[in-house]
């Protein structure tokens, strides 16, 4: 029996990260698609999955999915590069036919296949970039494609501190991105759900040479695709949004503004 024939598209989106960076992610979807009520799930109290083994990011990834799927979630978007890489295969193997997933590093891989391109950079955690998990990808997908990735590890605590878009954010920007690896390239994947926040300060640098594909925007138009093709978008508008985190402390409160761009209130969950 296929389930997801069962799925309404009153039912919520469910959105889940290690911490509140993915909140990146539910605001462009919130944005992209208006009428979709979004529940979102931060691990606060396991970040980051970085520094986490694969065994651990699956366990909480499961945990966090079955929550989703009690608040009846038709889609689950995985918007944590870690658990994205660790967790896809073994949700979707955990609960076939229940529930769609979309995960944020696919997505990316994806477009760049799409636009046949000849040399591709990659910025992210240094996390990410030791997986390998995108220059794998890309290179499975495109052999002949050339790609330079580049670890920036003082992105995001730059950004998470407040500094984006300041006096000290362009100097920093700007050192990471005159890398030599990056020259003749001709797209600049941003592969870290904080760096939209960024994005205009690299687009500047670029000046319009460089396309900078952001995984959030990618994410949300795989979202959107897939919800259309299964006739599950919402056009009434839903209940509120929903926002929980596993660990709550001030500091996550404080910060959860920089990433959706509007005060939201944050409900505890403990996920043990």
């Amino acid at each position: 029996m296929d389930l997801l024939k069962n799925l309404s598209a009153s039912q919520p989106i469910g959105v889940f990260d290690s911490g509140i960076g993915g909140l990146t992610v539910a605001h462009a979807i919130a944005n992209r698609l208006p009428f979709e009520q979004l529940i979102y799930f931060g691990d606060t109290a396991h970040l980051p999955y970085g520094d986490k083994s694969g065994d651990a990011i699956r366990y909480y990834s499961l945990k966090i999915a079955k929550f989703l799927l009690e608040q009846e979630a038709k889609m689950i978007v995985i918007a944590c590069n870690s658990a994205s890489t660790a967790a896809s295969r073994v949700l979707a193997e955990f609960f076939p036919d229940q529930v769609h997933f979309v995960n944020v590093v696919d997505p990316l891989v994806e477009a760049v296949v799409s636009r046949n391109l000849k040399k591709v950079g990659i910025i992210a955690t240094k996390a990410t970039i030791s997986s390998g998990v995108y220059q794998q990808q890309l290179k499975q997908a495109q052999p002949d494609l050339e790609v330079f990735a580049l670890a920036t590890p003082l992105l995001v605590p730059m950004i998470e501190e407040g500094y984006a878009d300041s006096r000290i954010s362009q100097p920093i920007i700007d050192n990471y991105l005159s890398d030599p690896g990056f020259e003749n390239m001709d797209a600049l994947l941003l592969a870290c759900t904080h760096y939209p926040l960024i994005r205009q300060e690299i687009e500047d640098y670029f000046q319009g040479k460089v396309e900078v594909l952001d995984s959030t925007l990618v994410a949300t138009d795989a979202v959107y695709d897939s919800l259309e093709r299964s006739n599950l978008l919402s056009t009434s508008l839903q209940t509120p949004h929903q926002f929980y985190v596993s660990d709550h402390t001030p500091s996550f409160e404080a910060t959860t503004k920089l990433f959706y761009g509007a005060e939201i209130q944050l409900k505890h969950f403990p996920l043990w």
